[in-house]
């Protein structure tokens, strides 16, 4: 009887679904989302710093940013993948619980900003 694997591949190929879905709402969305809100109220209105300072430059600079933005976490998730694979049993499965953990709380905030946008856009003014 062959030892069953730690952590499934299958599970590992699911969390870069995962990721791929919080990346896209966390920047594409929330991107395209916020562009149509500084519109609506104008871009003083953005409480991100960061992102009220982009809204400022060139749209080339601000794809840029995001597109550096992907590139980073894909790295680093990469990184942290290849720990879990090397992580022994039985912490492993905790480790990946951990991972889960994570991946919603990403999903979970970018459709809170997706929504919170989509209120900008619609009522003119933040959830928050």
């Amino acid at each position: 009887m062959a030892e069953p694997q730690a952590v499934a591949e299958s599970r590992i190929e699911e969390y870069w679904d995962w990721i791929a879905v919080a990346l896209f709402l966390l920047l594409a969305v929330d991107l395209l989302t916020t562009l149509a809100a500084a519109r609506v109220v104008g871009v003083g209105a953005e409480s991100n710093p960061l992102m009220r300072w982009l809204l400022g430059r060139d749209i080339v600079v601000v794809i840029a940013a995001h597109l550096v933005v992907v590139v980073l976490v894909t790295g680093c998730f990469r990184l942290l993948i290849g720990h879990l694979r090397r992580t022994p049993a039985p912490a492993d499965r905790y480790f990946a619980l951990l991972i889960e953990a994570w991946l919603g709380v990403l999903v979970a905030v970018g459709l809170g900003v997706f929504a919170n946008n989509l209120a900008v856009i619609v009522l003119g003014q933040s959830l928050l």
